[in-house]
């Protein structure tokens, strides 16, 4: 993604980042480790995750950042560790001790993921308007004037003609579709969103009109995100704070502009070089 070193300087403000010590964590990560090899997914992570922070998980290919993911997001059980949540009403929840259909309905209603992908995040065969409404339905809603009042608003929040909410995802554009996803994700107001390379797969100019998207729905809802990517100007531009992962361990971690302007670590110095010369 072609972003200047320049519009990489301002990375977002949360406020979690004033009174960290006041505050209770959303997510409590410990010793988390899932191995596929000596050096493939990831060992011992541990970190906390704050209500309206946005932690970005950043490497190559290989390091361990969509395995980690996917442990964190329930989808993948660890081969040790564990993961803490506290839900909405105050209930902590240790993750891994929760059924598989419990873990079902934590990312139907208190947690979302946006898939790298919008076809894998949507349902293509229906409307717009449905993928949107599914969300609340999980939630027990069904009141159909209410659902189509919903999707029509969120449709307009994410830059979608509301005139579309009977159209089908497949006819829309691929910033359309992702769009959508962000919409389908947010209309049951999760505390915690996952999100893979939610934009890699878009051309430059679409994905820096989905990122500008994301940064004010961030600020609006005060969301609390786990990015990954690979690309750190879209870090830089969306995350609070770091992790960089490294053939399945966290190398370095921190706040954003304190590891992109004078990282650390070997590894974390490659990255950032490496995007500087681009």
């Amino acid at each position: 993604m072609n972003i200047s070193v320049d519009s990489m300087k301002h990375s977002p403000s949360a406020p979690w980042a004033q009174k960290l010590a006041d505050i209770q964590p959303l997510l409590q990560v410990r010793g988390l480790t899932k191995l596929y090899g000596p050096e493939q997914g990831c060992q011992k992570v541990d970190f906390d995750l704050y209500p309206g922070e946005v932690l970005g998980i950043v490497g190559e290919s290989g390091s361990g950042k969509s395995t980690l993911l996917s442990l964190l997001s329930g989808r993948v059980l660890p081969d040790g560790g564990e993961l803490i949540y506290i839900r909405g009403d105050g209930e902590q929840v240790e993750v891994y001790d929760s059924s598989e259909a419990e873990r079902r309905q934590l990312l139907r209603t208190e947690w979302g993921f946006v898939e790298q992908h919008a076809r894998d995040g949507l349902r293509m065969d229906v409307s717009a308007g449905a993928n949107i409404a599914e969300r609340l339905m999980a939630q027990g809603v069904r009141h159909y004037g209410y659902l189509h009042d919903s999707a029509a608003e969120w449709l307009t929040q994410v830059e979608i003609d509301a005139s579309r909410i009977n159209d089908l995802p497949r006819t829309f554009s691929g910033g359309m579709q992702q769009r959508l996803q962000i919409a389908r994700n947010l209309i049951s107001k999760p505390r915690l969103v996952f999100m893979d390379e939610p934009t890699s797969s878009l051309d430059v100019s679409v994905q820096a009109k989905l990122l500008d998207l994301i940064r004010s729905l961030v600020r609006k809802y005060q969301l609390s995100i786990i990015l990954v990517t690979h690309d750190l100007a879209v870090a830089r531009l969306l995350a609070d704070r770091l992790l960089v992962m490294q053939r399945s361990h966290v190398v370095e971690s921190g706040l954003t502009d304190q590891i992109l302007d004078d990282p650390q670590h070997p590894y974390t110095q490659l990255l950032v070089s490496s995007i500087l010369q681009a």
